[in-house]
């Protein structure tokens, strides 16, 4: 069984996971708990949610996730998240020009929604223009050549760094404590004592010297894990994909609203703009960078932020606003960046404790870029953790694994909705990657 509700438990990482997990152990009881983070608020620059807006679809390949997909949806919708959660749709399409890869894979997240018993009712096919159009009829000046695909009236989008906000209120509300800046809220080190099969982790220690003791340390940190648990390059690489926006007028914002998160497999994808900063953000799809330390192998996320994109990746952003919504395609892109998440060879979570600590690290990380959708229940998922039998992750897919290195190189082979191939980040900028 897991420690006592008293307990100090410290989390390393105020972003999803570690926000989650705080607010949801707090709700179940546990009342000695402080997140350390880094930067000097929340949501943190260096937290991949930290963003206008993430994809809500529920709906995957593995009806499994498929289910904590639909939990996460049904969570959304009540009082604390609904705020965020805007449940527009998601059009999930191949342009004419689109790989096989990507036709397949579009095709197998159709046949997951179909099969969902509670999905299958809001999932329509889309084959023709007219189709398009009748859906989004904002889409009425675009060309939308060989689109094909479906749209489900389930999914939508949530508007993750407000989501961010709000839960970060509620868990001070509930008595966590947090730590932020670069000496009270950085961690230099996880603290140990005992070798082998004693060695046991005894709390933290900050960069300002300070030693917290802790009976549990979760370590939440996201594509800089490996940093505080080097064991974890083994398993998860730093990646990272572009991000840009379109900035509108307010009458543009307006004649926008309510859109579809609109998703063409071998292009990108883009959300409706957000009314308070009037940006509609756009994402291309590909197979990501990372950005490898030559000494061990391992991706680790750069200590600056990368305010560029790759010419390839905004000539696909630019091709996918010429195919729906052309009068914006030669528009400026503003606020680029590079957003860095820690991804797994077989895109499953690592929800487990870090082995021969005697149950005293605990790791969450692999969000794979699809991990915010789950923020509402994450945290659950640390608490069955903590009150499993005999103390261990009975879900094989989240148990810790050594056997598999995970150099980045090879992880969108595995999962069939990554299209495109992953480059180093040297390769494509030789001056940005500071390690």
């Amino acid at each position: 069984m897991g420690i006592s509700k008293n307990e100090h438990i410290a989390i390393i990482g105020g972003g999803a996971f570690g926000l989650s997990t705080a607010f949801e152990l707090s709700q179940q009881g546990y009342t000695d708990i402080t997140v350390f983070e880094k930067d000097t608020e929340i949501p943190s620059r260096w937290s991949a949610a930290n963003d206008l807006n993430k994809i809500m679809r529920a709906e995957y390949e593995d009806p499994w996730y498929t289910e904590l997909g639909v939990e996460a949806a049904k969570k959304w919708q009540t009082p604390l998240y609904a705020p965020y959660f805007h449940r527009v749709g998601y059009l999930n399409c191949v342009s004419g020009a689109g790989t096989q890869k990507a036709i397949n894979s579009m095709n197998s997240f159709k046949a997951a929604g179909e099969a969902h018993p509670e999905i299958k009712p809001w999932v329509y096919t889309v084959s023709t223009r007219q189709e398009l159009q009748d859906i989004c009829w904002q889409f009425n000046q675009g060309e939308m050549p060989g689109w094909k695909g479906y749209f489900n009236r389930y999914d939508g989008y949530v508007h993750s760094a407000n989501a961010l906000r709000g839960i970060y209120r509620a868990a001070r509300s509930n008595g966590v404590r947090f730590f932020l800046g670069e000496r009270r809220g950085a961690i230099q080190e996880i603290v140990y004592k005992g070798t082998g099969s004693s060695k046991k982790s005894v709390g933290v220690k900050t960069k300002d010297g300070q030693f917290h003791a802790a009976s549990l340390v979760i370590v939440a940190t996201g594509a800089a894990a490996s940093k505080i648990v080097p064991e974890v390059g083994a398993r998860v690489s730093a990646k990272s994909w572009s991000v840009a926006h379109v900035r509108l007028t307010d009458e543009e914002t307006a004649a926008l609203r309510g859109i579809p998160v609109t998703y063409a497999r071998d292009l990108g994808f883009f959300f409706e703009p957000d009314p308070k900063t009037n940006l509609l953000k756009l994402c291309p799809m590909g197979g990501g960078f990372i950005n490898t330390n030559p000494a061990t192998g391992v991706s680790e996320a750069p200590e600056g932020v990368q305010r560029f994109v790759p010419p390839e990746d905004e000539r696909k952003m630019r091709e996918l606003l010429r195919q729906t919504l052309p009068y914006l395609a030669d528009r400026p892109l503003v606020e680029k960046t590079l957003c860095w998440f820690a991804d797994t060879s077989d895109s499953d979570f690592i929800i487990d404790y870090l082995p021969e600590t005697g149950s005293t690290v605990m790791v969450l990380s692999g969000d794979s870029g699809h991990g915010f959708k789950m923020f509402p229940i994450v945290g659950s998922w640390v608490n069955n953790l903590l009150n499993a039998p005999e103390g261990k992750q009975i879900e094989k897919r989240w148990q810790w694994r050594t056997n598999k290195p995970n150099d980045g190189s090879a992880s969108q082979d595995d999962v069939s909705w990554r299209v495109g191939d992953v480059q180093e980040l040297r390769d494509i900028t030789p001056s940005v990657a500071k390690l």
